[in-house]
């Protein structure tokens, strides 16, 4: 019989952190398209709709800081740490997210359709949109190199 233990090899990465750049290029893309998304949205149900949907906008941008930064920081130290802030990561954001909403629904500025509609539009719309400027290489990971 064998006594040898095997143990799993946890490494971690260095280096650059991809996941930021991306981030901060769809934050960069969130603000630019920002003050649309809260006129026409001001347009549809009032004053109150731009307030919800520039709140909503600030969560969404914020849920991404927040998931590019678990990334980064838990793969500096190990793999399987990253894996597990991804995953619990994603439910603590989507809770956070709950929050949020749970915490001013009942407020007198806030339009509930265009704070759902508005978060919706607004994650989605971003992933969509940065999908064009992503790499899909192991040679240029991250955004693509810029053409000259």
């Amino acid at each position: 019989m064998n006594d040898m233990t095997v143990s799993p090899i946890t490494t971690s990465l260095q280096g650059p952190a991809p996941e930021v750049g991306v981030t901060k290029d769809m934050v960069r893309r969130g603000l630019i398209v920002a003050p649309l998304i809260i006129a026409v949205c001001g347009v549809i149900w009032g004053m109150n709709g731009a307030y919800s949907s520039a709140y909503g906008i600030a969560i969404v941008l914020v849920n991404f800081a927040l998931a590019a930064t678990l990334v980064a920081v838990t793969a500096r130290i190990s793999l399987g740490l990253m894996m597990g802030a991804v995953l619990f990561g994603y439910l603590v954001r989507l809770g956070l997210i709950f929050l949020a909403v749970l915490l001013v629904k009942d407020s007198g500025w806030i339009s509930l359709p265009a704070l759902g509609a508005t978060i919706i539009v607004t994650h989605l719309g971003l992933l969509v949109w940065e999908m064009k400027y992503v790499a899909l290489s192991l040679a240029h990971p991250g955004l693509k190199p810029s053409r000259p």
